[in-house]
């Protein structure tokens, strides 16, 4: 696959989520996807999930890498402080039909994971649908994103 064509994956964790991210990360590659980790590089339980997931929603808002993965002890808090990004649109996904249909439906660009609630392999089966999945555009959909859009630049 050309170097060009491979999509780059923001990925962060705090401790409650460090294990599941390392686990993560070479699935990323096995499935053609380039993982630009945020942090934490370390193990350690004094670290706060703002201090990662703040940096990595700013590079999805801006199109620095193609979409994020934010992983904490429960997912809750990453996505709270993921969604006070301008241009996030974050979920806590913890079943397979919301981590596509909310990229499908609702442009989701951020998924929230729970280190210390699921699984590998079912974080591996949430974020390749998560990853895979494609904004279908309805005007539907469009019109109610523009509703969320005009809430964030009142």
């Amino acid at each position: 696959m050309p170097k060009e064509s491979v999509k780059r994956i923001g990925i962060c964790a705090d401790h409650g989520g460090f294990e599941l991210k390392e686990k993560i990360k070479p699935f990323l590659i096995q499935n053609q996807f380039r993982s630009v980790d945020f942090g934490a590089n370390i193990l350690d339980s004094t670290d706060d999930y703002p201090d990662v997931v703040i940096p990595l929603a700013k590079a999805v808002a801006v199109g620095e890498v193609f979409r994020g993965i934010a992983i904490c002890g429960s997912g809750v808090g990453a996505c709270i402080a993921a969604n006070k990004v301008l241009g996030v649109r974050a979920a806590l996904i913890t079943e397979h039909f919301s981590a596509h249909q909310g990229v499908e439906d609702d442009n989701m660009n951020l998924i929230c994971l729970g280190g210390r609630i699921t699984g590998s392999a079912s974080a591996e089966e949430l974020v390749l649908a998560f990853l895979n999945a494609k904004f279908i555009g309805a005007e539907r959909h469009v019109r109610r994103l523009q509703k969320i859009q005009k809430l964030e630049h009142k």
